[in-house]
Formats: structure tokens, sequence, C-alpha cells
């Protein structure tokens, strides 16, 4: 497999000609630039390899959300041009219609196809009750399969007396009877199941294909149209069988369902090989440890003659295709910091052999290779938003870059520097960090710190672009943000090291981090200052219970009671210790950072969403009650019309940088900036 060093750009900054003696223009990012950046996703190829069709999203500013449609581009880069209103595009295997979700009647999001002829006539193809998703052509291209949520009333048998005529009596309660009812930016999910369907693609009546109380997703057709296969665990108790899948085929004449898999453990990501033998999927033993990265199987189209293809390697593949001759499966995983592609041959001298398709620092997102090897996705990296880019596989020509959307607004903006550095931990781990030092940096001086954690705790910060960063730093921050172990793109063991133990030893990795920064003498000791969400806002609050080196923290969408949060979140913690927290609450209490609240004087703000059913806003107005009662500076923002998250919300998220500065310059000794109006 040919290796190609991906030629993209690095930077974008622009060294305008000067008179001789004179300095370069720095022009720094403002925060309002925010508003009009654009992004793209889901770039999907025309099966003749001449056409890209993908999602571009944009801020409706007006109504303060996140609005998107389908543009096209050639394979050259020419005609790109808006399409229509939508999302989630694909191509039919004719290449002459596109399906797509958008708005439709009677409400909500439907299924629609557009003729890519002259004429480009669109037609609504459902009018079900529940947004479709994952929607894929059969083989013919006369059908869709897609996915959907079917209600089920859970109403129990009771009589109620009427009322007298005119009586406005309160509305029946909602019964809950499952054990994970709700799910954050959903809402309530206890009164439905997720089942396949087909419709036709002229429209029609779309036919439910699976039933049963189960939950079922990643459809994929099989090749000769009389099948489906895809992943779930149909089992009555399915809910209580943590990191558990089954891999199915269901013939759909009969409804007849196959357990194609047995492991006692997750099987995902079913991908059928073009000739229609095998199935590729992901998946692992069962195991209790916080982390272990997926490996690669191939099965028979039946399930038989199933065997580990990726042998050693120890990273996560994701989005499995196969090549055209069904040779070898394709897919894309991270590693220190990057995303790049892979490839697998599951036969022949190479066999279990993983090599690389791409290499570059950088995030590459593969969405689509069609048979003739040509291949499309979106790329970021420091400095650069993400872009749809294409390349053929095995050539050693440079990847094309299909769309610039951004660069209209960021060509001309000087943009913080972006360096790697590596450092022990006091254990001797190897942890991989960087840091971004403000446009017109000068090593000479001193900076502030602002120490950002990342989320999960199992993810991973890396080369992409990241606008809130970017923006700090042009206000005269230096940003530090590290993988310390837990985190993903560096093997099963590492990401296993906080098992049982979270927070713990990450802290450590943290605070040499931070060691490291200051050892280069451009970091001002004074003005430290950290912050994160969600697993970040955990290690937060978890930081300053332990020591008091930063001048000011921010603890957002935070944990910081495991007994509480074990019956208030939309996700099930159970594993998180070897026993549960009735069984013997030890290791619950130790890692709970309201446990160590009486260690804090660090000035906390607390930011969470009044509608997070990830990290419920209960445990931060636990905290913020317990450092008031201590008298311990702090404040908690309860955001409107937020989820899980500081930014689902345009203006959210701007608030989040103003805040979060506002609240380090009132307890640092750098100078306050307070913009927003009436605050």
């Amino acid at each position: 497999m040919a290796r190609r060093l991906i030629q993209w750009a690095l930077t974008f900054v622009v060294i305008w000609p000067t008179t001789s003696g004179a300095q370069p223009e720095i022009r720094k990012l403002e925060l309002a630039t925010y508003l009009e950046l654009e992004s793209v996703a889901n770039p999907q190829l025309s099966p003749d390899g001449s056409q890209v069709v993908y999602t571009r999203q944009w801020f409706d500013k007006i109504n303060d959300l996140r609005k998107s449609s389908l543009w096209i581009v050639n394979r050259d880069g020419s005609r790109n041009r808006f399409l229509v209103d939508g999302s989630s595009p694909k191509w039919s295997p004719g290449g002459d219609r596109i399906a797509f979700i958008s708005s439709g009647e009677p409400e909500g999001r439907q299924i629609f196809v557009r003729w890519m002829d002259d004429e480009g006539a669109v037609t609504q193809i459902t009018r079900v009750e529940n947004a479709p998703a994952n929607i894929t052509w059969s083989p013919e291209g006369s059908r869709i399969a897609f996915s959907m949520m079917v209600d089920q009333k859970n109403r129990w048998p009771i009589d109620l007396p009427s009322g007298p005529e005119g009586a406005k009596w309160t509305e029946s309660p909602k019964i809950v009877e499952r054990l994970r009812y709700r799910q954050d930016r959903v809402g309530y999910i206890d009164e439905g199941w997720q089942h396949l369907f087909v419709v036709p693609t002229e429209g029609g009546t779309a036919k439910q294909i699976t039933t049963g109380n189960y939950n079922h997703t990643n459809v994929e057709w099989v090749p000769d149209g009389t099948s489906l296969v895809f992943s779930g665990l149909r089992l009555e108790d399915a809910e209580h069988h943590f990191r558990e899948s089954e891999i199915y085929a269901i013939d759909i004449a009969s409804g007849a369902v196959t357990q194609l898999t047995h492991r006692h453990g997750p099987d995902q990501q079913p991908k059928v090989s073009p000739d229609g033998t095998r199935i590729a999927y992901t998946g692992y033993d069962w195991t209790r440890d916080s982390w272990i990265d997926s490996k690669l199987y191939v099965m028979n189209i039946d399930g038989s003659n199933s065997r580990l293809v990726s042998g050693d390697w120890d990273r996560s593949p994701r989005g499995l295709t196969w090549s055209a001759d069904s040779l070898t499966v394709y897919f894309t995983a991270q590693n220190e910091g990057t995303q790049n592609l892979y490839a697998l041959s599951v036969e022949g001298s190479t066999a279990g052999r993983v090599s690389s398709v791409t290499e570059g620092i950088h995030t590459l997102t593969v969405t689509d290779i069609n048979s003739e090897g040509q291949a499309v996705g979106t790329l970021t990296d420091f400095y650069k938003p993400t872009d749809v880019v294409a390349f053929d596989i095995g050539s050693s020509s440079a990847m094309d870059q299909l769309t610039h959307v951004n660069d209209d607004i960021l060509n001309r903006i000087t943009l913080g520097q972006v360096k790697e550095i590596w450092y022990n931990a006091p254990d001797g781990v190897r942890v991989q960090g960087w840091y971004m030092t403000p446009p017109d940096f000068d090593e000479s001086q001193t900076y502030p710190l602002q120490l950002h954690i990342h989320g999960g705790p199992h993810s991973m910060y890396g080369a992409r672009f990241n606008f809130g960063w970017q923006e700090h730093v042009a206000n005269n921050y230096i940003v530090l943000f590290t993988n310390p172990r837990g985190s993903t793109g560096y093997g099963s063991a590492f990401g296993n090291m906080i098992a049982d133990a979270y927070p713990g030893p990450d802290y450590d990795d943290l605070m040499a981090g931070v060691d490291t920064m200051i050892a280069k003498g451009f970091i001002d000791r004074q003005n430290l200052f950290v912050t994160g969400c969600s697993g970040g806002g955990i290690l937060t609050a978890w930081i300053v219970t332990k020591t008091d080196r930063f001048a000011a923290a921010s603890s957002n969408c935070t944990i910081v009671d495991w007994l509480s949060t074990t019956g208030t979140t939309d996700i099930l913690p159970y594993y998180r210790f070897p026993q549960l927290p009735w069984e013997d609450p030890t290791l619950w209490i130790k890692h709970s950072s309201i446990f160590h609240v009486g260690n804090v004087n660090t000035p906390t703000m607390l930011i969470t969403g009044e509608e997070d059913l990830r990290t419920p806003i209960a445990q931060a107005e636990q905290f913020y009650r317990a450092l008031k009662f201590r008298r311990v500076p702090t404040a908690l923002l309860r955001y409107k019309n937020q989820s899980h998250g500081t930014g689902s919300r345009p203006s959210n998220f701007m608030r989040t940088q103003l805040y979060l500065r506002h609240w380090f310059e009132k307890y640092g000794t750098v100078p306050a900036q307070m913009t927003e109006a009436g605050q």
C-alpha cells in the first residue's frame, strides 16, 4: 500500500509585503468571527467519481442555532454550489439520485430523494412520526433502509373516574419502567425502541422490518438485496448487559432474524464485502477495564469462521470500508493526537498487516471510498477548520482540497502557533501535549497560562482547529492541552491506567505538564488557570481539592459525587468501580470531589446547562453550595437552553469564552475584560 504524506497547509499566517524595516501586520482573531465560521461534514462521492455532495453548516444568528444544507462540488474542486436544504446525503448506486434528510410533512425530519438530472425534482418519500436515521440505498436502487424510534406507549390499565364538566385535571404522570430512560439532547426514551424500516425510493409506506423490545443500529444491505445486517442486543434484559452487542442478519421478506456473532462483549460496525461473502466488524472480549481498543474481525456472511484479522494492532478502527476486490478493509484510527486512514489485507502474503494509507499531523475523517479507490473525507489541523478533501488510494499524488469554506474570513488573520511537547509524569509515564502561543508571542515576556482538560475521559486532544483556544491566545494567554493517562490514541494499556481510580493518577500527568511549561521561562506563575468540561470538569474540580497553585478555576458540566450521579445521569456508570455503591461505597467516595471540598481554596466557577442529563445540574449545585458554605469564592452559571456542554448554542459558546476570562482576570493579575452587555 502506498504511503502518502498529505500535502496540507499548516498555517494561516500570512506575511504581507512591507517596506524595509517595517513589521508585518498582525491581525488577531476576534470573538465575533465565530459567528461567521462554517463547517463541512459527511462528503459522499458519486459512483463515477465525478462529483462530491456534502453537508455544509453555518450559524443562524437570529435563532441561535446551527443550520445545514447540501452542497455539491466537482471532483476537481470546480462548480462548488448549493444543492438543497438538508443533511445526511447518500448517492444512489447508479449515481442518478441523492437521498437525504430534511424537514418535511406533516412535521419533523423526513427522507427525500433528489434527481440529479437537469430537472432536479425532489420527492419526499417518508411521512413517519419520528426522525429517520442511518439511511442506506439497496443495491438495485429501488429501496432505502433506515432506522427510527418506534413509540411504545406505556399506559397502565387504570380507569380514572371522569371529572366534572369543565374540570382541568393534572396531566397523567410519565410512567418510567426502564433502567435507561433518558438521553441527553433527546429527552425521555423509555417509550420506544430503535427499529429498522425499508421504504420504496419513489415513495410509499415505510415497512417496519424488525420487531420486539430491542434497539437496532448500524444497518447494512447484503449485495443481493434480500437481507440486512445490523448490530444490537436482542435480549429481553438487554439494558442490564453492559458492553454487550451482537451482529444479526434479517431476511426482509420473512422477517426471520439470524444471530451471527455470539461473543461475550461488544460486536459492532458490520460491513459487508462487495462480493457478499464476508462481513468485517469491530469488537473485543468483555472486560471490566476502563478502556480497551476495539479489534477488527472478519467472518463469513453466515457468521461462520469468525477470526481476528488486526492481530496485536492496538488502535480502534472506525468507519470500515471494503476495497472493490473484497480483499482489503480501510478504516480511520486515532494515534498520538492524529487521525489517518489505514488499510488491512485479509488475505494473501500481507494478511493481518495494518499499513498507513495517509500520514500527517491532522485529523482526517474518510467518509466514502468508491469502487475505483477514490476517497473523500474531511480534514482539519491546528490551523485550519474542516474542509472537504479527496484523494486516490494507492496514488502518490497530493491530496486535493475541494472546499475553502473559511478562507474568506481567516486568510488575513494571524493565528497562534502550536508546539508539541512530551514529558514524564512523576512515575515515568510519557505524556503528550501541546501549547498554543499568542500571535505576537515574545518568549522574553511572561504570559498567563490556561490548562484545558478534555472530556471522556476516554478521548483525545489532537491536531484539529479549535476556535476557542485561538481566541484565548489572541487575548494574550498561553493555552496548554494534553492527553493524560486514560486518553485514547495511545493503546489499551494507556487508556486503562485510570481503571478504578478516576479521577486520580491523571492529576499527576496534568501537573507535570504545567511544570514543563513553567520550566520554559515564559509562564507567569501567579497567573495559572485551569478549566474543562465533562471529564475535564470532573478533573478541574478534583484538581482544586489537591492544590492551590491555580489562581482560579472553572469546572464546567462537572460531576463531583459519583454516588448521586449513579441514579441521575443518562448513562450507566456502574462499571466505574469494582463494587456497586450500595455494596461498598469506599472508592465512590474516595474519587468524588465533594468529599474533599474542605481542601479547596481556589476561586472556582461552575458552568452547567439546565437541560444537561449527562452531568446533571445538581452536581454543580452541590459543589457550589459547599464552596459557598466554606466562603470560597465561587459562582454558578446556569445556562439556558443548554444540554451537556457549554456551546450547543452559539451565544453560549461566546459567553463561555468571556465568562472564563472574566473569572480568571478577576482573581489573577491580568487585565479584566468583560464585554457582554448587561452583565
